[in-house]
């Protein structure tokens, strides 16, 4: 019989919370073996530039991370969620073995089995040198509790207010372009949203509010995108 790891998609809110809560427990412990038991065997996951398949390789993969990230420290966010799938942006800190420490700022893509384990992940992840640690709430656990869980907490917003996180809308698109020496993006100059639709009934992009036409800045300028809402949606 086949393990399970409730809860089960699909996933509701309180569901999606706790498969990220369950998530970011696991990898502060920073132990290779308890965070594999989250995926199936045969996982499939792209890590920045890395590609893996199946428990024994993420475990591998985990073992050479926390080799090179010390006094690890992390932070996850549900951002939004549709069935089987849970979207998650994160922070965390560590320091290499020179003593130089780091902040990583990433987004996470979940897909889940039947039974609760993460079949798919993949992460795209930013490194930001810093001169020490600076964030109380990423290193004690009970000031990450107190936090709150609404993304708005992380200071993403559009316009003067926060995004909430939303459920995935198919079709919907997204225009973006690299800045050139840069490791942000920003609008394609000329290009129209409709021009990059997805036929998938199942996209991965989400829309972040009812507007025709809107855009959505991270905090500093990170990242910048174009989304357009079904028609059917109404202003």
């Amino acid at each position: 019989m086949s393990e399970e790891r409730p809860p089960l998609p699909p996933f509701t809110r309180e569901t999606a919370l706790q498969k990220v809560q369950g998530a970011e427990d696991a990898w502060n412990s920073c132990d290779p073996e308890r965070v594999a038991l989250a995926y199936s065997e045969d996982s499939v996951w792209r890590n920045r530039d890395t590609f893996v398949t199946g428990r024994a390789e993420i475990i591998e993969l985990l073992r050479q991370k926390w080799a090179r990230e010390l006094d690890y420290a992390l932070r996850k966010d549900l951002w939004a969620f549709e069935g089987n799938r849970i979207a998650v942006r994160f922070q965390y800190e560590s320091h290499d073995t020179s003593g130089q420490w780091w902040r990583s700022y990433g987004n996470e893509l979940w897909e889940f089995d039947g039974h609760g384990l993460m079949r798919r992940r993949e992460a795209s992840i930013n490194d930001v040198r810093i001169d020490e640690p600076r964030a109380a709430h990423l290193r004690d656990p009970a000031a990450r509790r107190a936090w709150g869980r609404e993304p708005a907490a992380l200071t993403v917003r559009t316009g003067a207010r926060p995004v909430p996180a939303r459920r995935w809308w198919p079709q919907a698109t997204m225009v973006t372009q690299q800045r050139p020496g840069s490791g942000s993006s920003r609008i394609a100059p000329g290009a129209s949203p409709a021009s990059s639709a997805r036929p998938e009934s199942s996209s991965w992009f989400m829309w972040h509010t009812r507007s025709r036409c809107s855009s959505a800045r991270a905090w500093k300028g990170q990242l910048a995108m174009v989304t357009t809402p079904p028609a059917s949606l109404g202003s």
